[in-house]
């Protein structure tokens, strides 16, 4: 039986810290140079939910702002895919899952499958992992504060670092390992970054592709603050793994990281659709840190496409891959993309 209160034990101290990064974040701003510089930052932790102490925090939806119907649908289809960050990179920066307490909701409750602390040989990359976990943590809070009584619960979760892992399945299909190779994204520094990157960048397009979707003003700055996060959460992956793949004087230096990368953009590439909306992150001699199209701008995509990845599967159907019993809410079937 799960020891509940060694499980509430663990999941405080991680609040504190928490808690600690948003006063490391507020004496910061108190002494950056200037009112007008501490303004604008104030204004962006506030868009990504964060307790910053000011007089004008993030706009929450009030009694008069009911969490029904489409844009609850949206939140919750976001809320999945949180759970699905957050469980990843709690396990591996941490050591351990998500509260119970933050699991709950409406929906089947299912449990997660792997998950191990990663033993890093970077200490710059393991601070990398621990704030964006407590990033990822954050927005399952805020995105169930949001929905309230309208929140689903944490579907399924397959994130194992063994041959019957989504992760496996996924290198598998994309050439990274071959058909009876293993990926563990626990393994090392460079398998935890390859792994955060198969997320990454679907949860921009995600975000993207999901706020013409969204009618309500204060979800669509909830929304559009997590992605702001997650754009920056990839750019960090993107960069991080192109200097260890193009600089040998980079501890874990490896050569083949540019092309495990380019690997699985093109598997993403593969799964959601005909199109061209994935990018690798560059090769050696010319960085590609924002995967962008010919106008600058960051990649969309439908709902169907980011379940087509998250499954691993072109066909329409309702789970597979990291959800093997499919998500929760009325959004969870991934598009027929050939």
């Amino acid at each position: 039986m799960t020891d509940h209160s060694t499980d509430i034990a663990r999941n405080a101290a991680i609040f504190d810290k928490i808690a600690e990064r948003r006063a490391e974040r507020r004496n910061f701003l108190r002494y950056a140079g200037g009112a007008a510089a501490s303004a604008g930052a104030l204004s962006l932790l506030n868009a990504c939910g964060g307790d910053t102490g000011s007089s004008s925090p993030t706009p929450t939806p009030s009694a008069t702002v009911p969490t029904v119907g489409a844009d609850a649908d949206v939140l919750n289809f976001a809320l999945n895919l949180e759970y699905l960050e957050a469980q990843f990179y709690s396990w591996a920066a941490f050591g351990q899952p998500l509260s119970a307490g933050l699991t709950t909701g409406i929906g089947t409750l299912g449990a997660v499958t792997g998950g191990a602390a990663v033993s890093f040989s970077d200490p710059i990359v393991a601070q990398y992992a621990r704030e964006i976990a407590f990033d990822e943590i954050q927005h399952v809070v805020f995105l169930r504060s949001v929905l309230g009584s309208s929140a689903v619960a944490m579907p399924a979760i397959n994130i194992a670092g063994d041959a019957t892992g989504a992760f496996t399945a996924a290198a598998r299909a994309a050439g990274v390992v071959g058909a009876t190779g293993v990926f563990n994204p626990y393994a090392d520094d460079i398998s935890f970054l390859l792994g955060a990157y198969l997320f990454e960048d679907v949860g921009v397009s995600a975000y993207k592709g999901a706020s013409p979707l969204i009618n309500n003003a204060v979800f669509l700055e909830a929304a559009a603050g997590i992605l702001a996060t997650e754009s920056y959460h990839a750019g960090l992956i993107r960069s991080t793994l192109y200097r260890k793949g193009v600089d040998a004087t980079q501890a874990l230096y490896n050569p083949t990281i540019l092309n495990n990368a380019r690997l699985i953009s093109d598997a993403r590439d593969s799964l959601d659709g005909s199109g061209d909306i994935d990018q690798g992150i560059g090769d050696a001699t010319t960085a590609n840190i924002v995967p962008t199209d010919p106008n600058g701008l960051a990649y969309s995509r439908s709902t169907g496409q980011v379940l087509n990845i998250v499954y691993l599967n072109k066909a329409a159907v309702g789970s597979g891959g990291f959800f093997p019993s499919g998500v929760n809410g009325n959004i969870r079937t991934s598009a027929a993309s050939g």
